[in-house]
């Protein structure tokens, strides 16, 4: 097991990187495990409301770096670049095809455990979280997507390789372009967060942050 030191080094270390070394790649191996740990990270219900585009095709990251200013100097030197789409309503609502997959191919639940689960969603869905349209149930699997988004960026530095999440692009104009290139459906996904992977060209910044005592309250 890592010691609790080691884990703190990897998130001194970490930064948002702000310029990449395009002489350096990563291997296969170690993208291979970044992407575990977002496949592997926990989701409300266990629905994984996601998807990860690693994008390769050079068009497409043109296409990224001429609209995302976020990106601009990162999407072409970093190693590589993933987009990290949520889930829509039509996949997520109570009943839907992909719910019923997810429960009985992948999570393999019981029959009689199936109706209980239908049950105690839909309430969830209705009265307690208020899922009432395509902009709640977005917000609801974009902020699952982050869970995915922040274990990758802590695996990453745990193995030494810098990241940069991108949220700096204007949502429906570079979701609407991906959709038209055919990346993804738009009535199953939605864009929710971008991520560079690589090596950093020089030294970071020293990392800044508030007290721990200004941030963390024991309530007794």
């Amino acid at each position: 097991m890592l010691s609790k030191q080691q884990i703190l080094d990897a998130y001194h270390y970490r930064h948002a990187c702000k310029h990449y070394d395009p002489n350096k790649k990563i291997s296969q191996d170690d993208l291979h495990f970044i992407l575990q740990t977002a496949q592997l990270s926990p989701s409300s219900f266990g629905l994984e409301p996601w998807r990860f585009l690693v994008i390769e095709n050079s068009e497409i990251k043109t296409l990224i770096r001429d609209i995302a200013w976020g990106a601009k100097d990162k999407i072409m030197d970093c190693s590589h670049f993933i987009v990290i789409l949520a889930r829509q309503q039509k996949a997520l609502q109570p009943g839907s095809e992909y719910i019923r997959q997810q429960r009985t191919e992948v999570m393999k639940l019981p029959a009689d455990v199936l109706a209980l689960y239908e049950g105690f969603y839909r309430n969830f869905c209705e009265n307690e979280f208020n899922l009432n349209s395509e902009e709640a149930y977005y917000a609801w699997a974009s902020r699952q997507c982050y869970i995915a988004l922040a274990n990758m960026l802590t695996s990453a530095a745990m193995i030494g390789i810098d990241s940069t999440p991108i949220e700096g692009f204007p949502l429906e104009k570079l979701n609407n372009a991906l959709v038209e290139k055919g990346l993804y459906d738009p009535q199953e996904f939605k864009l929710s967060v971008m991520v560079a992977f690589g090596y950093r060209a020089g030294e970071a910044r020293a990392k800044t942050r508030r007290d721990f005592d200004d941030v963390v309250k024991i309530i007794k």
